[in-house]
């Protein structure tokens, strides 16, 4: 068995559409869609808080950039050695990507984008209910093409990607934890939060959900007999809590 990014040919529950003689791919086809819809959530907010200006705009751009490399390039490190003995393999190699390597990409690209042009505003509350839409979307073209599946289980909803074994959908687990973010986060920024907090709460959940997902999800365990995506998720947690860590521990230690 092929890990959950790398599958053969006829993997998948509908890993193709066709229209006429032309044949699209799920999998680009929702998150392209997924791309376009959190982009356009993400102009209408800086519209509405008339920010929508060169500097917004290049943020924009260097986090979708930074997100599609940071997806992929964490693919290559995490799986060098199958793709180092496939190297010709194009379709192997440029298949796979990551949300977790998107996030980290994309803020790297933010935060260096942020520096060189000297931007100190912060514009995480109106990405926020964009990137949970967008994603909400997009997992669905890993549904359809079989990325990114659970384990075996008996439970009725379970799906058989390919190889006669049901599994947990966890593409559309992730997708419906998207959605409802989404509508949450709307909710949250009428109450005017702090610059950056509905993102960082965006990241705090998905690191938390990501973290107990990934024990229904097929990953191999790397150490502790956790996977190397639930090792990242409480670096990440540890990380963006540090304030509230700090505060908690000076408390107990009064």
């Amino acid at each position: 068995m092929l890990d959950s990014h790398f599958h053969p040919d006829h993997w998948g529950v509908y890993p193709f559409i066709h229209i006429g003689s032309f044949i699209l791919s799920s999998y680009t086809l929702f998150v392209s869609l997924g791309l376009l819809v959190g982009i356009l959530v993400f102009y209408l907010e800086a519209r509405k808080e008339k920010i929508d200006n060169d500097r917004t705009f290049f943020i924009a751009i260097a986090a979708i950039v930074g997100g599609i490399l940071g997806a992929k390039i964490m693919v290559w490190i995490l799986y060098f050695p199958l793709i180092s003995k496939n190297f010709t393999n194009y379709v192997l190699i440029l298949s796979g990507r990551t949300i977790v390597g998107g996030f980290l990409g994309g803020m790297l690209a933010v935060f260096l984008t942020k520096k060189t042009l000297k931007i100190k505003g912060k514009r995480g509350n109106m990405f926020a209910p964009a990137i949970a839409l967008g994603l909400a979307i997009g997992r669905i073209g890993c549904f359809l093409q079989g990325c990114c599946y659970g384990i075996a289980t008996t439970l009725p909803w379970g799906v058989n990607f390919g190889d006669g074994v049901r599994r947990h959908p966890t593409q559309l687990y992730e997708s419906l934890f998207w959605l409802i973010m989404f509508f949450y986060l709307r909710r949250k920024k009428k109450d005017n939060p702090k610059p950056g907090k509905l993102f960082q709460l965006l990241l705090v959940d998905y690191f938390i959900f990501r973290f107990f997902l990934e024990f229904i999800k097929f990953e191999p365990k790397v150490v502790w007999n956790l996977t190397i995506y639930q090792i990242i998720a409480i670096i990440a947690l540890v990380y963006l809590l540090r304030n509230e860590i700090v505060s908690l521990w000076r408390k107990l230690h009064r």
